[in-house]
């Protein structure tokens, strides 16, 4: 009897810790025993283990069986470990030879005849592997998410006794047979189809090139959900870090990874009755919330006073700092929470402040109490605010005009301004901090005194005034110019609209 070693990997919010397996068959009493602070899953995976390698006719031994799990003070859960215990035991055993097996990392749950079903979290592991220089085997149905990361050497297997063949030299796993492309998605909605409201479309061009937050405010049925959801049709593709990024935080969660739609930036829409833990991410083993698996994309809050206040209050730190930390009392995670927040509202509680069908019969308590549910902090955090009214019946009859740009057409001005702040500072306009405003949003003098004129009339705060500047460095960009000149800083100014709003958001007007 001897000891074997296999390497595994854990999870830790979107990281993939190393995990080594060490099994110990020895003289003794029947038994087998899992260490290593393993939970429930983890402790039931000896039956799982038992009932694949006998049905893969391989020896069970009758002896005393110690399976460690280090670091030892890492919390191990899941299926994940299966295959690694279940090849610890057969090179232990002397069934496999564990010469070899170092150069292998193995991940994968056990069914009782012996298949390998899918574990969450393949392509962080995949990426941890690729880093530490060796092979991966891994279930079949997990090859298409970890082939995201191209250079990665995998192993995809069915079934324990395929791999076993391949660890003795018998048969071989062809990787090349399980070769998966890089597919590209297709959207089957456009901005041309929304008629009129050309000049919301310009401002979430605007929100799209310089990744800028943005908030909607008009009566119901004027087409802001409508717009929102074609805001991904004119963001370009992610780079392929970035799309890793994302795709590493997808594979955690639940809701798993959508291979096809790998480089297109994500777009969440959670219901208003989402909780904060949903938004934010939670449980007693964390997992990301709608904020990061909008990571390097949009997360859209449709009717956003209907959210619990202190739901929405959770957003305002990430808005700034672009991560998430979740802390429990015996482990914490760190997610990337980099999302542009697109909201939409109405001005009243009936929706019809200010439209033409002059429908509205709220009062002003009615309408300061509906717009005091979004904060003053959190509105100040938005860099757009517009109205979007309601388009004529002609404009509607008459359909689609000569005006109306297809979504590709914009997408490649808003491609065009993203590659020149790239150039020039490696970020998006909305991500520069203020050192990088102070040398990259240069005014003129005239431009200093209109800023400063719209400060002092406004109210506005420090925080608006770097973002005023951010979005007219993002206008001037799509303009091609280099200089911030007085249209685009006048243009960002004017999408401050509930700052304008005389007496402020909270006001009845």
């Amino acid at each position: 009897m001897s000891l074997a070693v296999v390497y595994s990997r854990g999870r830790t919010g979107i990281d993939a810790p190393l995990v080594t397996v060490e099994v110990d068959v020895a003289n003794g009493l029947p038994a087998l025993n899992i260490v290593g602070l393993p939970e429930t899953a983890v402790k039931e995976s000896k039956d799982r283990v038992r009932g694949a390698i006998v049905n893969s006719q391989f020896e069970f031994p009758i002896a005393r069986i110690t399976v460690n799990l280090a670091p030892a003070d890492l919390p191990k859960e899941g299926g994940r470990f299966d295959l690694a215990i279940a090849l610890g035991i057969l090179a232990a055993s002397g069934q496999i030879p564990k010469t070899t097996l170092h150069e292998y990392e193995c991940i994968g749950e056990l069914a009782l005849g012996g298949e390998l079903r899918p574990i969450p979290g393949a392509l962080p592991v995949a990426i941890h592997c690729r880093n530490a220089a060796r092979q991966l085997i891994l279930p079949v149905s997990c090859a298409a998410e970890a082939s995201l990361i191209q250079d990665a050497a995998l192993l995809p297997a069915r079934t324990l006794l395929e791999i076993c063949a391949h660890l003795t030299g018998r048969q071989a796993i062809d990787s090349a047979s399980y070769a998966f492309g890089l597919p590209t998605a297709a959207f089957d909605i456009d901005f041309a189809d929304v008629h009129g409201q050309f000049h919301v479309k310009r401002a979430l061009e605007i929100a799209a090139a310089g990744a800028h937050n943005l908030l909607m405010l008009g009566p119901p049925g004027t087409g802001k959900s409508m717009l929102a959801a074609r805001l991904p049709t004119i963001l370009p593709e992610l780079s392929e870090q970035q799309a890793q990024e994302t795709a590493a935080i997808a594979s955690v969660s639940d809701q798993g990874l959508d291979v096809g739609r790998w480089r297109q930036p994500p777009f969440r829409a959670p219901h208003h009755t989402a909780s904060a833990a949903a938004l934010v991410g939670g449980g007693s083993n964390p997992k990301p919330g709608e904020i990061s698996l909008a990571h390097h994309g949009a997360l859209f809050l449709d009717e956003l006073p209907e959210f619990d206040r202190k739901v929405l209050e959770v957003l305002r730190e990430p808005l700034e700092t672009g991560h998430i930390t979740i802390s429990r009392a015996n482990r914490q995670a760190d997610f990337p929470a980099r999302f542009q927040l697109i909201a939409a509202m109405n001005p009243c509680p009936c929706g019809y402040l200010g439209d033409s069908s002059g429908r509205c019969r709220c009062t002003s308590e009615q309408i300061a109490r509906y717009r005091a549910r979004v904060s003053g902090p959190l509105l100040d955090r938005i860099d757009m605010h517009l109205e979007v009214p309601r388009v004529p019946i002609s404009v509607l009859r008459e359909g689609a005009s000569a005006g109306e740009e297809r979504s590709e057409i914009i997408r490649g001005r808003v491609a065009a301004a993203r590659s020149i702040a790239y150039s020039r500072c490696g970020k998006a306009n909305s991500a520069l901090s203020a050192a990088e405003v102070k040398r990259y949003c240069t005014l003129t003098d005239a431009g200093h005194r209109l800023l400063e004129q719209a400060m002092e009339k406004f109210g506005l705060s420090h925080r608006a005034y770097h973002r005023i500047l951010k979005l007219a460095r993002t206008i001037a960009d799509l303009a091609g110019s280099n200089t911030i000149e007085i249209p685009h800083l006048s243009e960002a100014i004017g999408y401050r609209k509930l700052d304008r709003t005389r007496g402020g958001p909270n006001s009845g007007t």
